[in-house]
């Protein structure tokens, strides 16, 4: 796979989406989960979106049960937390693993693009960011700790 673009995913709905559909933009690809200290990043996420989505960015976020089990719910349960909690309006996408054996193609492919602390590849923890530039290329990794406010200059500088 040479960019993000080459895969497929399903979004929360069950739907296929070809990320392809997001040629051009900025994308910052998040891991997320209901029930975790950094759930409130959410708020941040959103915000981020509202300022930047008009001007080419997007954000994917993508429920993962894989870090102490805090996205237990459903596709359906996680959509509407999102959006009655946070008023998450970004694109979300169904349940994935990020490591190991049954982990989702394109975690595969961002860990392998842009490894984290000392070059490991696995994911830590919920929240951890991908920066993907306007030509489908992983630019940068964030920690789950890194505000999404903190991330709006790196943003802006693809845009």
């Amino acid at each position: 796979m040479a960019s993000v673009y080459d895969f497929t995913v399903k979004d929360i709905h069950g739907k296929n989406v070809r990320l392809d559909a997001y040629k051009g933009k900025a994308l910052l690809i998040v891991n997320t989960a209901s029930k975790c200290g950094f759930t409130p990043q959410y708020k941040g996420l959103e915000v981020l979106y509202q300022k930047l989505h008009g001007k080419g960015l997007e954000i994917l976020g993508f429920p993962c049960n894989q870090f102490g089990a805090q996205e237990p719910g459903s596709e359906t349960e996680i959509a509407s937390f999102c959006e009655l909690n946070y008023g998450v309006t970004f694109p979300l996408f169904a349940k994935v693993d990020v490591n190991g054996d049954g982990a989702a193609p394109l975690y595969t492919y961002l860990k392998k693009a842009k490894p984290g602390l000392l070059g490991s590849e696995a994911i830590k923890w919920n929240f951890t960011k991908f920066l993907v530039d306007r030509k489908g290329k992983v630019v940068e990794r964030y920690a789950p700790n890194a505000e999404p406010a903190s991330l709006a200059g790196d943003v802006q500088k693809l845009l």
